[in-house]
């Protein structure tokens, strides 16, 4: 009896013990746009990356990664929100789909006092603690300032958006328009305002009708992100206009992408950091729950890889991000 009430307390104790520690961790719902792209894969990488990180220096971290396979579905990014403020996760990391249709969902995290860390793309709201994110703006005027230079100054130009209502994605297409209408004005824009959607597939569709609307006269091209650029380098190579008849600047650093900037199918990369975003998210987002003062912008940095420099450390390390670690 004795040995017996004996098993019984150690096995109390270590079930309280057990409980505190898990009560210790600090929860933290990292949100995506979706779940498909490599350029999400990477984000999920930093923001595991950080969670070690504070976890081996003493602060328990756990991340839920949650999101949608679509990058358009923006009734279930919204739920995906609201089920974690019921979870009371003690942090939100989030990558807003839209930029108006989330901030509902992120007041009802302020009211529930969970603080929200926005990254990748901005929301038309004062609440997050803060934005950790590309310079878009700049990332477009990046990619104006080269596919302009590759035409000489002159020529026609489609811009191939991604989809309304994506704040980061409308800032890089801005970025550029001001850049091709301030830089160089005898480059006529012959379309901008076509949409490609949200995956490669109906990026390919989108722009497999501009070129058979406008492939015996355009001369260069630029796309916003992963899917619109993955969906028109396949479309500008059944057309037959790849390797440079086309010039061709893109956004992002998917595998399929960066291929086709060594076979010289595309001319130029804008390159993010999803990795940093998703590990600066979760740090940051810590920081908040410390009491500490955040910055309200955080950015990422932003740069353009050709194939001439893609060989470069840096370069390399940003087209290929440590997804597997």
């Amino acid at each position: 009896m004795h040995r017996t009430l004996r098993s019984w307390l150690l096995w109390n104790a270590f079930i309280t013990a057990a409980s505190a520690a898990v009560a210790a961790e600090t929860v933290i719902a990292v949100i995506p746009m979706g779940t498909t792209h490599e350029y999400w894969k990477a984000m999920h990488a930093g923001a595991l990356k950080a969670a070690q990180e504070l976890t081996s220096a003493g602060t328990p971290v756990q991340i839920i990664w949650k999101g949608s396979l679509r990058e358009d579905d923006r009734d279930a990014q919204v739920q995906v929100v609201e089920n974690f403020i019921g979870r009371q996760v003690n942090g939100i990391v989030l990558a807003p789909l839209d930029s108006r249709a989330l901030i509902a969902p992120v007041e009802e995290a302020a009211a529930a006092h969970i603080p929200v860390v926005v990254v990748d793309s901005p929301l038309r709201s004062d609440l997050p603690a803060s934005l950790v994110a590309t310079d878009n703006r700049e990332g477009g005027r990046i990619a104006g300032r080269y596919l302009g230079k590759l035409l000489g100054g002159k020529g026609k130009v489609i811009m191939l958006r991604n989809i309304a209502g994506s704040g980061s994605t409308e800032e890089r297409e801005a970025g550029f328009l001001e850049t091709m209408h301030s830089d160089f004005p005898q480059i006529d824009l012959i379309s901008t305002d076509q949409h490609a959607g949200v995956t490669r597939d109906t990026a390919k569709t989108a722009a497999e009708n501009l070129l058979n609307r406008f492939g015996s006269e355009v001369n260069g091209v630029f796309t916003p992100n992963e899917p619109s650029a993955t969906g028109m380098l396949l479309a500008l190579r059944d057309a037959g206009l790849a390797g440079g008849k086309v010039k061709f600047v893109g956004f992002d650093s998917a595998q399929v992408l960066v291929d086709a900037l060594k076979t010289g199918d595309i001319q130029g990369l804008v390159i993010q950091n999803p990795f940093k975003m998703g590990y600066l998210g979760v740090k940051t987002v810590l920081a908040v729950l410390a009491g500490k003062t955040v910055p309200k912008m955080i950015d990422t940095g932003v740069g353009l890889v050709t194939p001439e420099n893609m060989n470069e450390p840096a370069n390399a390390a940003l087209l290929h991000p440590a997804i597997a670690e």
